[in-house]
């Protein structure tokens, strides 16, 4: 898997790069994974619904292609794009969906982050205070995720919460979900940089995403 740093990079171009790396490659192309920051930028899921926008906001509102519903990126997330063949890795959406909410538990496990899956909420959740609705109550996100495949080959990716402003989320319904609370690593008490947590999920990714599925039992362990 090649890995390219890309920086502080605009949503819209780095997602139009995404789709058309996809459209060209070949059976022979090696997989991608593209580390990026972005510019504060709401997105919208294929399926997206913009009353799930609360409010006006002079944030760029983009509507993609990606799974799921409204997010928020910006300065101080780090962003993963994975650029695979599932075909090649002889996996579906599900079981990538898995390896990469693995990788980010696992990335959190390392900053002693108890990272907790959601049944029927793709993404990564955190105990944490909260008066949310069941299932929510007393847990925050910390990841989003949102894939696209096609022709099977994905793109899009995870977006992990590091040191943000989080007042935008507040003009959302994260995810869809209304009163869902946002968290980062650094209300958790870690003191990270975008850097050193992008190595770590980096390797996690590069770990779990160029493994065969019969390994998975060992590495979630």
């Amino acid at each position: 898997m090649i890995v390219k740093q890309l920086g502080r990079a605009d949503y819209v171009r780095t997602w139009h790069a995404m789709r058309e790396f996809t459209a060209k490659r070949s059976e022979d192309t090696e997989d991608e994974l593209w580390l990026v920051e972005h510019a504060p930028v709401f997105t919208l899921g294929q399926a997206g619904r913009r009353e799930h926008l609360l409010g006006t906001t002079d944030i760029p509102v983009v509507a993609s292609d990606r799974g799921g519903q409204i997010t928020y990126h910006g300065p101080g997330q780090v962003i993963a794009y994975p650029l695979l063949d599932l075909r090649r890795l002889g996996i579906y959406a599900k079981e990538l969906v898995f390896r990469i909410e693995q990788s980010v538990i696992q990335t959190l496990q390392s900053f002693g982050i108890d990272g907790r899956r959601l049944a029927g909420a793709p993404g990564v959740f955190t105990p944490f205070p909260s008066a949310a609705p069941a299932p929510f109550t007393n847990l925050a996100k910390i990841a989003a995720l949102g894939i696209k495949i096609t022709g099977g080959r994905s793109y899009h990716g995870v977006a992990l919460n590091v040191a943000m402003d989080l007042a935008p989320y507040a003009l959302i319904d994260p995810c869809g979900y209304a009163g869902l609370n946002v968290v980062d690593l650094t209300t958790l008490g870690v003191k990270a940089d975008c850097d050193e947590v992008s190595r770590r999920l980096s390797e996690r990714l590069q770990v779990h995403l160029s493994a065969d599925t019969t390994e998975l039992a060992r590495l979630a362990s």
